[in-house]
């Protein structure tokens, strides 16, 4: 997804008639066929890691309820403190301009690697 097409969705959620309203004059706009080179901005790619244990430090995201069709929540989370005894983690979201916290069960969390983070890869054994 683009960077623009990520602040249109970003801006439909908060005031619906104004996202519409951008988003019609982008669609205009981008039906023109550009000539030469054109690079579209886009935002950092992301990959969830399912097998990879969940440790403090890591970014993860929460996975819908289970049985659920919906894609759930997209938004990254920082892992800041693993309780072992209660199988639970606090997490505070990442990039919001107010502290937001929540505790989440191990379970329903998966690791996430973002574009330019270093994944150090390991063998598995059988």
């Amino acid at each position: 997804m683009s960077r623009l097409t990520d602040l249109l969705a970003r801006t439909k959620a908060k005031d619906a008639q104004l996202g519409a309203d951008l988003e019609r004059e982008f669609k205009a706009l981008s039906s023109r066929l550009p000539f030469g080179l054109n690079f579209e901005r886009h935002s950092p790619e992301a990959v969830e890691l399912p097998l990879r244990p969940i440790r403090k430090g890591d970014k993860v995201r929460v996975l819908p309820e289970r049985g659920a069709t919906k894609k759930g929540d997209q938004r990254l989370w920082q892992v800041k403190a693993i309780h072992k005894a209660k199988k639970v983690a606090d997490l505070e979201l990442l990039g919001a301009a107010k502290v937001e916290t929540q505790t989440v069960a191990l379970d329903d969390l998966v690791v996430v690697a973002e574009f330019r983070d270093t994944i150090y890869p390991g063998l598995a054994g059988r």
